[in-house]
């Protein structure tokens, strides 16, 4: 699977309601890893709607740097900040509410899309380690 396929699969499995975003971008990267989607599933079940129900960081790109750490292991810290202000660029924030325009009123960037751009902020970094 390319980049534009894995980040197509990530929108259309948050778009079916069946997976929350950052579920729906771990599913659309696991293969790249030795991880167990049974585990990692479960575990990211707590980022609908961002961290803290919308307070915190979007959960498509929880899941994005849940895999970039599983890859990278050593230095994630500098490889997750790039991918951050990738995402941003992207999707205009990374506070869940923010994206959703809680507070505005303005949706910057709806969460199928969200999933869609966190693929591609994860392979942006990945592709340039």
């Amino acid at each position: 699977m390319d980049v534009i396929e894995r980040a197509e699969l990530a929108r259309s499995l948050k778009a079916t309601g069946k997976c929350n975003c950052a579920q729906s971008v771990i599913s659309a990267l696991i293969d790249l890893t030795d991880a167990d989607i049974n585990t990692l599933l479960p575990a990211t079940s707590g980022f609908a709607a961002g961290m803290g129900n919308m307070e915190g960081t979007c959960g498509a790109f929880v899941g994005a740097n849940i895999i970039l750490g599983l890859i990278v292991k050593q230095g994630t810290v500098r490889y997750s900040k790039m991918m951050m202000e990738r995402f941003k660029e992207l999707t205009g924030a990374v506070q869940c509410k923010v994206i959703k325009g809680i507070e505005t009123g303005e949706v910057l960037t709806p969460c199928p899309q969200c999933c869609y751009n966190a693929v591609i902020a994860f392979f942006d970094v990945i592709n340039n380690l």
